[in-house]
């Protein structure tokens, strides 16, 4: 198989191979302005030699890429292929990932990177026993689609790490939720009870994160939610992301939902619903209080029919 390239993975692959020492890569905007940062080639060369050991790609392995160049994600494939030597095809960032891939290749994908919005694309595209290892990042997954993907059988992993620390430093095996370091990362935990990354072979050395994990040991952790979503009503610390995941089955598949936080004159804040759900059940506040208990369960439900998201897919979430 040779390998296949977009206009924007050469313009990507021209950067690299350029004298300067750095690439420029853009932020996604999910904790402020998108902006973009300039990455040092070592840092990235020693992230995908990380990936490329955890997966024992070579160059007889294929990667494929259906994500942009223009972001970590597409830039850290791109990167592990030239690293590994590995055989490197690349299609335009669609929601029907491989659709233009043929069947009759005869290859296995040694690694698929892409995001939640492709994960039906790639469950209906008839590679699904032609995947040896597929990551999911740029945002959470929902718990259905990672059910759907358990049950595909394709070995899948969710990925945890930012453009700063090009691309993932954890992974997390579909059907668990702990995240386990790539080699040579370690954890540790600063007071607010948030994630700090050590690393021996990046630049940064160690970088705090607003990320609330659970430590389970230098290697491992169980992610909470973000320090800055955190709702703090009457004392009582609520995690949007915690309760999301306990209510994700109380909605049809593709609506649009978030816990958000709006002024109390009692409470200083208090937690709602956002939905793009035109007709919620009229118990569904109920039905939530059972799930999470009275206390941490939304006071309201606030109908946004134009929920917006990031570049990378995740919800941008307003304060009432």
């Amino acid at each position: 198989m040779e390998t296949i390239l977009t206009p924007e993975a050469k313009k990507f692959i021209e950067e690299w191979n350029s004298p300067t020492p750095y690439v420029t890569a853009r932020t996604s905007g999910s904790t402020g302005t998108p902006k973009e940062i300039r990455l040092l080639k070592t840092d990235m060369r020693a992230s995908a030699k990380a990936t490329i050991n955890f997966f024992g790609l070579h160059s007889r392995s294929w990667l494929h890429l259906p994500l942009s160049p223009d972001y970590i994600a597409g830039k850290m494939q791109i990167v592990r292929a030239l690293e590994s030597g590995a055989t490197l095809t690349v299609e335009d960032a669609t929601n029907r990932p491989l659709s233009g891939l043929s069947l009759n290749t005869g290859r296995r994908i040694s690694l698929l990177p892409v995001v939640p919005s492709q994960v039906c694309g790639v469950l209906s595209s008839g590679f699904t026993d032609r995947i040896d290892n597929m990551i999911i990042g740029g945002a959470p997954l929902a718990p259905a689609d990672e059910q759907r993907i358990i049950d595909s059988g394709i070995p899948s992993f969710a990925t945890y790490g930012m453009t700063e620390t090009c691309s993932h430093v954890a992974l997390r095996r579909l059907g668990s939720e702990c995240f386990s370091a790539l080699p040579r990362f370690r954890f540790s935990a600063d007071p607010r009870g948030c994630l700090v990354i050590n690393s021996e072979t990046m630049s940064f050395g160690q970088l705090v994160t607003n990320d609330i994990v659970e430590l389970d040991s230098p290697q491992a952790f169980r992610w909470r939610g973000r320090f800055d979503n955190v709702i703090n009503s009457g004392g009582l610390k609520i995690s949007p992301e915690e309760i999301e995941k306990k209510i994700a089955h109380l909605f049809p598949d593709g609506t649009n939902f978030y816990i958000a936080s709006r002024r109390s004159e009692r409470w200083g804040e208090e937690a709602v619903l956002v939905t793009d759900l035109r007709e919620p059940a009229d118990n569904l506040i109920n039905l939530i209080e059972t799930e999470v208990g009275h206390l941490r369960a939304p006071k309201a439900l606030i109908f946004d029919p134009d929920i917006q998201r990031t570049s990378s897919k995740k919800i941008i979430r307003r304060k009432f």
